[in-house]
């Protein structure tokens, strides 16, 4: 059976890609930066530069995670906030629906992405011991999904805890603090092929393989 193409651009290291080829999609993934460990095709480019020049010709939807620090709380720590960040939702979904392919948007939940929040509770991610991965993201699509229920969170997740409290204390995104050092735990979110700086901005294959699911679909009815 042929699967469908699907282009991934601003691909990191490959945590999304890793869910849409889990969904049934043959993946390539493109990005600025070489991506050594990503683990399908890879083509090193400017991603939206790429998208324009080849029309996505031979492929069947599209997935974008543009940089999201201009809409990362992170912004606002007093060694960031003076840094000028890239406003990248908007050219990203004018690039997109030029194209008119079905298409998907992730960014962080406080970025303006017109769509679902998935959460890592949503899948049951969670750390060896217990404790609740959350990992909050938006998706956009050219499609509509419910999503799945939302449980309720029980923790509160306290910047200090995050980014610099000694001792040993879990993160609800996936990362693990330990005597003041982040680490991320990469079986937590399901990748175990990326260092520790990559995994840190994954997404787990976990999320897109949900979507993709739905995505599939579109594809279908699109073709």
């Amino acid at each position: 059976m042929v699967r469908p193409r699907l282009l991934d651009l601003f691909c990191g290291a490959g945590g999304a890609a890793m869910g849409y080829h889990r969904a049934g999609f043959e993946v390539v993934g493109v990005d600025i930066v070489p991506q050594r460990r990503y683990p399908f095709e890879f083509i090193q480019a400017d991603a939206i530069e790429y998208l324009s020049e080849t029309g996505a010709a031979g492929f069947d939807a599209i997935h974008a995670s543009p940089p999201c620090q201009f809409y990362s709380i992170m912004r606002n720590l007093p060694w960031l906030k003076d840094r000028e960040y890239w406003d990248s939702i908007p050219p990203t979904r004018a690039a997109l629906q030029a194209i008119g392919l079905p298409y998907v948007m992730e960014n962080v939940e406080r970025a303006p992405v017109d769509g679902v929040t998935l959460c890592g509770q949503m899948f049951g991610l969670n750390w060896p011991d217990g404790r609740p991965i959350y990992r909050h993201r938006r998706f956009e699509g050219t499609f509509f999904a419910l999503a799945p229920a939302h449980p309720k969170h029980y923790r509160t997740i306290q910047a200090g805890r995050m980014l610099g409290s000694r001792g040993h204390t879990g993160a609800g995104d996936g990362r693990l603090v330990v005597n003041g050092r982040t680490r991320v735990n990469g079986a937590a979110v399901g990748i175990d092929w990326m260092t520790s700086t990559e995994l840190s901005q994954a997404i787990p294959p976990a999320f897109t393989e949900w979507v993709g699911r739905h995505l599939l679909q579109a594809v279908e009815r699109a073709a």
